[in-house]
């Protein structure tokens, strides 16, 4: 019978503290594998498995293709890679990105909870938004444990509430007290695995890199009103009910707060550049009114002067509504 040998961590803002009082509390024979994603631009230099190496004593290493995965080791999600696992192996998936990271939490939650089952800890620790909320409810219907950081604990708290809404979760504890409580419960004998759901499996393809087809899509997720604010395609909701998620075509996927955030941000792109479109237009009309003047051209100046006031009113109201707005 398995113990509970399979220990993922996903975190974002405020986790890096998080996890280093993790593993500095982990023995150094600790009966299980740990995998860990933290929010990083794709671009960034991965530099988490040094300070975590050097927190305590399990060898922790960013995570490369093919390694193979071994008790008493720590695998880090490498910048612009979701961190998956298959048959003992790690696996670097390329696919599209969710709630905006790659890495992201609920790829890596799904694809422990896919291979090991009820072997698996998942545990959610402070961020922003909800990134494994989702991942955690996976880890929770293939009969894993679900463990949650203490929202009064963490730096911030969205990632924790949405964790602890979207599932029954079975454990939840300050930063401090959690690597006891998972040494604990490595130790521990796994329940019988239960079925995986085939959504579970082709979310994990997806992250994988694997496209999906419209038909696959549809055994998930229903079309809705949306588009997908990263390619501009129609977006489907997935009908597991944990979280409420959508997903297009290409396989970029939101939650429905992360979308919300995404949506924010283009609109006030939108407005920004509104802006300065009717500021120019007025710019330049001014310009030709004053060409027109000098050229005693009186109709095509009044023309000019009063489309330029005209321009010169839209933009008015819309910086008035840039600023009621802030």
């Amino acid at each position: 019978m398995s113990n509970h040998d399979i220990i993922a961590i996903g975190g974002s803002t405020g986790a890096l503290d998080a996890l280093k009082h993790i593993f500095a509390g982990f023995p150094a024979d600790l009966p299980a594998a740990v995998f860990v994603v933290r929010h990083v631009a794709s671009d960034s230099r991965d530099m988490l498995a040094g300070i975590l190496d050097a927190a305590g004593p399990l060898a922790v290493k960013t995570a490369t293709e093919g390694d193979i995965i071994e008790n008493g080791h720590a695998y880090i999600a490498p910048a612009g890679y979701h961190l998956l696992v298959d048959s003992g192996l790690i696996k670097l998936g390329h696919g599209p990105r969710e709630n905006m990271a790659r890495p992201a939490v609920d790829p890596l939650f799904r694809s422990v909870a896919l291979t090991y089952g009820p072997r698996v800890i998942g545990v959610v620790l402070t961020g922003l938004l909800d990134d494994g909320a989702s991942g955690l409810a996976a880890i929770k219907r293939c009969n894993g444990i679900t463990v949650v950081q203490d929202p009064a604990d963490a730096e911030a708290d969205s990632m924790p509430l949405s964790a602890l809404s979207a599932c029954a979760v079975d454990y939840r504890a300050p930063a401090a007290k959690m690597a006891r409580l998972l040494a604990q419960l490595a130790k521990e004998p796994a329940p019988s695995a239960l079925p995986v759901a085939g959504d579970i499996a082709l979310e994990v393809q997806i992250a994988a890199g694997r496209h999906s087809t419209a038909e696959e899509t549809a055994q998930i997720a229903t079309p809705v009103a949306l588009s997908c604010p990263s390619c501009s395609g129609v977006l489907s909701q997935i009908l597991e009910p944990s979280r409420l998620r959508f997903r297009c075509q290409i396989g970029h996927a939101y939650t429905a707060d992360a979308l919300d955030k995404e949506q924010e941000a283009i609109i006030a792109e939108a407005i920004v550049v509104a802006l300065r479109v009717l500021e120019e237009r007025h710019t330049l009309l001014v310009k030709m009114a004053a060409d027109a003047k000098r050229r005693s051209q009186k109709f095509s100046t009044d023309q000019y002067e009063k489309r330029a006031g005209d321009y010169r009113q839209k933009a008015d109201m819309l910086r008035k509504a840039i600023a009621d707005g802030a």
